[in-house]
């Protein structure tokens, strides 16, 4: 009889673990896995909720073409220009010239998305690969600073852009401070980006330069970041965006707060 009893009670509390069992695999099984569903998952802690859908993309699509202009050295650029909701293109707001630092090239401002960025606001965005990098090759012929300048006249004249607003990150500043101290006043304005060389323009020649200037750095970036800061603003017109959490390519680490920054500069301009 004792046997009979524990017999009962084994099958009854084999019943009850499989009764268990089969309720909690049932949400995984009606989704054809073995493992919780995702609801279940997030209800017992094991992952986090699913985050916010992104934004809708630009209604606008912008293309991003490349050219290269011929010369000493051959230059190579990324353009996108501005076009209206229904895709035709529209009389540019500015124009814009970005360079680019020593680990990157034009292609950078393509794949951060400035240059459709800058398009979809109605700017014309012209991204130059310097000579010895990306598809521009070197040349000794820019290993001065009157033909680096020469280089950016012969760019912008030959493209037609005038009055641009000129981007200049970090190892770019070889090129772009000694075109600001020549021709400030063919530059509509001048966005600096920790850049390179600004030790070497004297307290007088920068109060000479009446440019409006944004002046970005990151903050994590104590050596040149902090450098070209003390320097820059001794521009008689410039504005000053720390990016917070930043280091020197801040706006690699910090994307939508450098547009946003950069987008709202160029509107004060127009």
């Amino acid at each position: 009889m004792m046997n009979f009893f524990r017999n009962r009670l084994v099958v009854l509390g084999l019943v009850l673990l499989a009764t268990v069992l089969l309720y909690l695999l049932l949400p995984s099984m009606r989704q054809g896995s073995m493992e919780p569903s995702l609801e279940v998952q997030q209800r017992m802690g094991l992952i986090a909720a699913s985050p916010p859908p992104p934004p809708p993309p630009n209604s606008v699509n912008i293309t991003v073409r490349t050219g290269q202009l011929p010369g000493d050295p051959p230059l190579f650029f990324r353009e996108a220009l501005p076009v209206d909701s229904a895709g035709r293109q529209i009389v540019p707001r500015l124009q814009l010239v970005l360079l680019h630092g020593q680990a990157f090239t034009s292609k950078t401002w393509e794949e951060l998305g400035t240059l459709s960025l800058l398009a979809s606001n109605g700017y014309q965005a012209l991204a130059l690969d310097l000579p010895g990098f990306g598809n521009s090759p070197d040349s000794e012929s820019v290993k001065s600073d009157q033909s680096r300048v020469d280089l950016l006249k012969r760019f912008l004249e030959s493209l037609g852009v005038r009055a641009p607003v000129l981007l200049s990150p970090s190892m770019s500043g070889h090129y772009a401070l000694p075109f600001l101290q020549k021709h400030s006043a063919q530059l509509h304005g001048f966005v600096p980006i920790a850049p390179v060389g600004t030790r070497g323009i004297t307290p007088q020649q920068y109060r000479d330069i009446q440019t409006p200037t944004l002046v970005i750095y990151g903050e994590l970036d104590t050596n040149l970041g902090a450098q070209s800061h003390k320097n820059l603003i001794q521009l008689p017109h410039h504005t000053v965006v720390k990016l917070a959490g930043a280091r020197h390519a801040c706006y690699m680490d910090k994307p939508r707060e450098f547009h946003r920054a950069l987008l709202d500069f160029l509107s004060k301009l127009e």
